[in-house]
C-alpha cells in the first residue's frame, strides 16, 4: 500500500510511550500497535486527530505517500501516453 504511518517515528521524536498514548487517545494497546506496524486498512479520523492533539502534529507528520513501483505513472500520464 502506498501510504505508510509512520507513527513510530513521531513517537520516538517526542519519546512518548506506546501505553501512555493508547490510554489519552482511548484505544487499546494492541490497536495502538497494530496503527504502528501499519496492519491496519483504515484509520477513523477521531483517531487521527486524538493522536494529533496529544502528540502536537499534523496528520501529514503521521501520513506518508510512496507510490508502488508499479503506479509510478499517474493515469493522467498514462491516457497521454496511449
Amino acid at each position: 500500500m502506498p501510504i505508510l504511518l509512520r507513527l513510530d517515528v513521531v513517537m520516538a521524536r517526542r519519546k512518548v510511550r506506546s501505553n501512555v498514548l493508547a490510554r489519552a487517545i482511548g484505544i487499546s494497546e494492541t490497536n495502538l500497535s497494530l496503527l504502528k506496524s501499519g496492519k491496519v486498512r483504515g484509520l477513523r479520523f477521531e483517531t487521527l486527530d486524538a493522536i494529533c492533539r496529544y502528540l502536537d502534529c499534523a496528520p501529514g507528520d503521521l501520513l506518508e505517500y510512496v507510490p508502488d513501483e508499479a503506479e509510478e505513472t499517474t493515469p493522467i500520464q498514462r491516457a497521454n501516453n496511449a
